[in-house]
Protein backbone atom coordinates (compact mmCIF):
# COMPACT_ATOMS: atom_id res chain seq x y z
CA UNK A 1 0.00 0.00 0.00
CA UNK A 2 0.63 3.46 -0.84
CA UNK A 3 0.67 6.58 1.55
CA UNK A 4 -3.22 7.48 1.70
CA UNK A 5 -4.05 10.63 0.93
CA UNK A 6 -7.55 11.91 1.95
CA UNK A 7 -7.70 14.48 -0.68
CA UNK A 8 -6.70 13.06 -3.31
CA UNK A 9 -8.11 13.39 -7.27
CA UNK A 10 -7.95 11.14 -9.92
CA UNK A 11 -6.80 12.63 -13.51
CA UNK A 12 -7.33 10.95 -16.68
CA UNK A 13 -5.07 13.68 -18.77
CA UNK A 14 -3.63 11.56 -21.34
CA UNK A 15 -0.25 10.66 -20.11
CA UNK A 16 -0.96 10.29 -16.52
CA UNK A 17 0.90 7.76 -14.87
CA UNK A 18 0.12 5.44 -12.03
CA UNK A 19 1.42 3.17 -9.51
CA UNK A 20 -0.88 0.03 -8.34
CA UNK A 21 -1.11 -2.53 -5.53
CA UNK A 22 -1.79 -5.61 -6.37
CA UNK A 23 -3.33 -8.07 -3.98
CA UNK A 24 -0.36 -10.58 -5.16
CA UNK A 25 2.17 -7.87 -3.76
CA UNK A 26 3.52 -6.47 -6.55
CA UNK A 27 3.27 -3.16 -7.94
CA UNK A 28 1.73 -2.63 -11.32
CA UNK A 29 1.63 0.61 -13.68
CA UNK A 30 -0.86 1.73 -16.09
CA UNK A 31 -0.86 5.43 -18.06
CA UNK A 32 -3.68 7.39 -18.94
CA UNK A 33 -4.42 6.97 -22.96
CA UNK A 34 -5.63 9.46 -25.16
CA UNK A 35 -9.69 7.68 -25.04
CA UNK A 36 -9.03 8.16 -21.28
CA UNK A 37 -8.71 4.00 -20.97
CA UNK A 38 -5.67 3.13 -18.99
CA UNK A 39 -2.93 0.85 -20.41
CA UNK A 40 -1.10 -1.65 -17.97
CA UNK A 41 2.72 -2.35 -19.13
CA UNK A 42 4.14 -5.56 -19.42
CA UNK A 43 6.51 -5.17 -15.90
CA UNK A 44 5.98 -5.51 -12.48
CA UNK A 45 7.79 -4.87 -9.49
CA UNK A 46 8.28 -5.43 -5.36
CA UNK A 47 9.40 -2.11 -4.96
CA UNK A 48 8.71 1.22 -6.87
CA UNK A 49 10.23 1.75 -10.05
CA UNK A 50 11.28 5.38 -11.37
CA UNK A 51 8.92 6.02 -14.87
CA UNK A 52 11.17 5.83 -17.32
CA UNK A 53 11.93 2.19 -16.32
CA UNK A 54 7.78 1.48 -16.51
CA UNK A 55 7.89 3.51 -19.90
CA UNK A 56 9.81 1.43 -21.69
CA UNK A 57 8.32 -1.41 -21.25
CA UNK A 58 5.66 -2.59 -23.86
CA UNK A 59 1.88 -2.70 -22.95
CA UNK A 60 -0.28 -5.38 -21.76
CA UNK A 61 -3.17 -4.30 -22.07
CA UNK A 62 -6.18 -1.32 -22.43
CA UNK A 63 -8.68 -1.13 -19.95
CA UNK A 64 -11.76 0.66 -19.11
CA UNK A 65 -11.25 2.03 -15.41
CA UNK A 66 -14.35 3.55 -13.49
CA UNK A 67 -13.44 7.24 -12.96
CA UNK A 68 -14.62 7.73 -9.53
CA UNK A 69 -12.99 4.47 -8.46
CA UNK A 70 -9.61 5.73 -9.18
CA UNK A 71 -9.70 8.67 -7.05
CA UNK A 72 -10.97 6.34 -4.09
CA UNK A 73 -8.27 4.06 -4.68
CA UNK A 74 -5.86 7.00 -4.40
CA UNK A 75 -7.03 8.31 -1.12
CA UNK A 76 -6.81 4.75 0.36
CA UNK A 77 -3.29 4.44 -0.78
CA UNK A 78 -3.44 1.64 -3.14
CA UNK A 79 -3.20 3.88 -6.15
CA UNK A 80 -0.20 6.46 -6.41
CA UNK A 81 0.21 8.84 -8.49
CA UNK A 82 3.58 9.29 -10.71
CA UNK A 83 3.27 12.39 -12.86
CA UNK A 84 2.06 13.26 -16.35
CA UNK A 85 4.39 12.15 -18.91
CA UNK A 86 4.70 11.67 -22.79
CA UNK A 87 2.27 8.81 -24.05
CA UNK A 88 3.78 5.75 -24.58
CA UNK A 89 3.35 4.78 -28.45
CA UNK A 90 1.24 1.61 -27.68
CA UNK A 91 -1.62 4.03 -26.67
CA UNK A 92 -1.15 6.78 -29.46
CA UNK A 93 -3.92 4.45 -31.62
CA UNK A 94 -7.43 4.06 -30.78
CA UNK A 95 -8.04 0.44 -28.18
CA UNK A 96 -9.56 -2.17 -30.14
CA UNK A 97 -12.50 -3.32 -28.15
CA UNK A 98 -15.26 -5.78 -27.93
CA UNK A 99 -18.82 -5.47 -27.02
CA UNK A 100 -20.46 -8.53 -26.40
CA UNK A 101 -24.55 -8.19 -26.10
CA UNK A 102 -26.45 -10.90 -23.97
CA UNK A 103 -27.58 -13.90 -25.23
CA UNK A 104 -25.97 -13.43 -28.71
CA UNK A 105 -22.14 -14.82 -30.07
CA UNK A 106 -22.47 -12.06 -32.53
CA UNK A 107 -20.18 -9.04 -31.23
CA UNK A 108 -18.90 -5.72 -32.35
CA UNK A 109 -15.68 -4.77 -32.42
CA UNK A 110 -14.92 -1.24 -31.82
CA UNK A 111 -12.22 0.78 -32.31
CA UNK A 112 -12.02 3.83 -30.56
CA UNK A 113 -15.36 5.60 -29.97
CA UNK A 114 -16.74 4.09 -33.38
CA UNK A 115 -18.39 0.37 -33.73
CA UNK A 116 -16.11 -1.05 -36.84
CA UNK A 117 -17.57 -4.46 -37.89
CA UNK A 118 -19.45 -7.71 -36.66
CA UNK A 119 -18.23 -10.90 -35.96
CA UNK A 120 -18.66 -14.07 -33.83
CA UNK A 121 -17.15 -14.47 -30.14
CA UNK A 122 -14.71 -17.68 -31.21
CA UNK A 123 -13.29 -15.23 -33.99
CA UNK A 124 -9.40 -16.14 -33.59
CA UNK A 125 -8.44 -12.51 -35.02
CA UNK A 126 -10.42 -10.91 -31.68
CA UNK A 127 -8.87 -13.45 -28.69
CA UNK A 128 -6.65 -11.06 -26.78
CA UNK A 129 -9.48 -8.06 -27.78
CA UNK A 130 -10.90 -6.48 -24.43
CA UNK A 131 -14.30 -6.77 -23.69
CA UNK A 132 -16.04 -3.16 -23.11
CA UNK A 133 -16.37 -2.84 -19.26
CA UNK A 134 -15.76 -0.28 -16.84
CA UNK A 135 -13.35 -2.18 -14.00
CA UNK A 136 -13.26 -0.80 -10.08
CA UNK A 137 -9.94 0.27 -9.19
CA UNK A 138 -9.91 -1.30 -5.64
CA UNK A 139 -11.89 -4.57 -5.49
CA UNK A 140 -11.99 -5.50 -9.71
CA UNK A 141 -8.66 -4.58 -11.30
CA UNK A 142 -5.94 -5.98 -9.29
CA UNK A 143 -7.37 -9.50 -9.56
CA UNK A 144 -7.10 -8.88 -13.53
CA UNK A 145 -3.96 -7.53 -13.56
CA UNK A 146 -2.77 -10.43 -11.73
CA UNK A 147 -4.85 -12.94 -14.65
CA UNK A 148 -2.53 -11.04 -16.92
CA UNK A 149 0.44 -12.14 -15.58
CA UNK A 150 -0.25 -15.03 -14.51
CA UNK A 151 -3.08 -16.53 -16.21
CA UNK A 152 -3.26 -20.05 -14.27
CA UNK A 153 -3.00 -18.45 -10.75
CA UNK A 154 -5.41 -15.79 -11.35
CA UNK A 155 -9.19 -16.92 -10.05
CA UNK A 156 -11.27 -18.80 -12.65
CA UNK A 157 -14.32 -15.87 -12.67
CA UNK A 158 -11.70 -12.86 -13.78
CA UNK A 159 -12.42 -12.08 -17.33
CA UNK A 160 -11.11 -9.35 -19.20
CA UNK A 161 -9.81 -10.47 -23.34
CA UNK A 162 -12.61 -12.48 -25.09
CA UNK A 163 -10.48 -15.76 -24.83
CA UNK A 164 -10.73 -15.32 -20.71
CA UNK A 165 -14.64 -13.93 -21.28
CA UNK A 166 -15.55 -17.26 -23.00
CA UNK A 167 -13.82 -19.61 -20.74
CA UNK A 168 -15.24 -18.00 -17.71
CA UNK A 169 -18.67 -18.95 -19.63
CA UNK A 170 -17.85 -22.19 -19.87
CA UNK A 171 -16.82 -22.79 -16.02
CA UNK A 172 -19.94 -21.08 -15.32
CA UNK A 173 -21.94 -24.01 -17.17
CA UNK A 174 -19.78 -26.53 -15.73
CA UNK A 175 -20.02 -25.07 -12.39
CA UNK A 176 -23.78 -24.66 -12.54
CA UNK A 177 -25.35 -27.71 -14.58
CA UNK A 178 -29.14 -26.55 -13.15
CA UNK A 179 -29.07 -23.48 -13.86
CA UNK A 180 -30.47 -22.79 -17.38
CA UNK A 181 -29.61 -18.91 -17.70
CA UNK A 182 -25.46 -20.49 -17.30
CA UNK A 183 -26.04 -23.16 -19.74
CA UNK A 184 -24.01 -22.58 -23.00
CA UNK A 185 -26.27 -22.57 -26.61
CA UNK A 186 -26.17 -25.21 -29.02
CA UNK A 187 -23.34 -23.64 -31.29
CA UNK A 188 -20.85 -22.54 -28.90
CA UNK A 189 -17.46 -23.18 -30.13
CA UNK A 190 -14.72 -24.37 -26.84
CA UNK A 191 -12.01 -22.83 -25.81
CA UNK A 192 -10.20 -26.04 -25.43
CA UNK A 193 -9.07 -24.44 -22.01
CA UNK A 194 -8.51 -27.17 -18.82
CA UNK A 195 -11.00 -26.52 -16.59
CA UNK A 196 -9.39 -25.10 -12.87
CA UNK A 197 -9.58 -27.68 -10.04
CA UNK A 198 -12.37 -26.36 -7.26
Amino acid sequence: MFEPIPKARASFVPGTLYAITGEDGWIYYGQVDLEKSIGFFHVRHEQLAAPADVLSQPIISRIGVIYSSVGEALRKGHWKLMGRHSIHNDLLTPPQTVQWPVGTLTVTVWLGAEPAYETRVEDPAIQNLEIIAGWDAIYHLPGRLKADFDPAAAEWFVGGPIWRERYVREERARRSPNQPWDQLPADWVWTGITPKLD
